[in-house]
């Protein structure tokens, strides 16, 4: 969990738009994005640009979390699909390796919605946007024996 967080902390978008690691596991990771009138788009949704820089990130990590120590990741391709208008409190993007592999993991991002969360409610999550992702492991340069 360190890594991650630590590689995190590093990137400036993620803080610039306030968005939070909530989980890491072996092969899977969540991130949140609370709402921010400045994260929307005309209609007072949340922006597509946002929904998807939160899902490359968390499938980013994911794929990192099995990945060896000192190894990093690239995205090299992903598709994500809008499926509903991103209303809520906040969006939530769940990031599970389908495939780990030695040179490209390809990860499986869920992109939800939290809404209803005030005190009182029952609160709902509802699945906003998918994303299928494949990711580059960029190796370290390791001592030769």
């Amino acid at each position: 969990m360190t890594a991650i967080q630590d590689s995190f902390d590093r990137q400036g978008l993620m803080k610039t738009i306030g968005a939070i690691v909530v989980t890491v596991q072996p092969g899977y990771v969540e991130i949140a994005l609370p709402f921010s009138p400045a994260l929307t788009q005309q209609h007072g949704y949340f922006h597509a640009a946002a929904t998807t820089a939160i899902a490359d990130t968390a499938g980013g990590y994911a794929a990192l979390t099995l990945m060896e120590p000192g190894d990093d990741v690239l995205a090299v391709e992903f598709k994500i699909n809008l499926l509903r208008p991103a209303v809520g409190e906040r969006l939530v993007a769940c990031a599970r390796v389908l495939k780990p592999g030695r040179t490209l993991t390809i990860c499986r991002i869920d992109i939800f919605a939290d809404r209803g969360s005030e005190p009182g409610s029952a609160g709902e999550r509802v699945l906003i946007a998918t994303m299928t992702q494949t990711n580059f492991r960029v190796r370290t340069q390791r001592p030769s024996v």
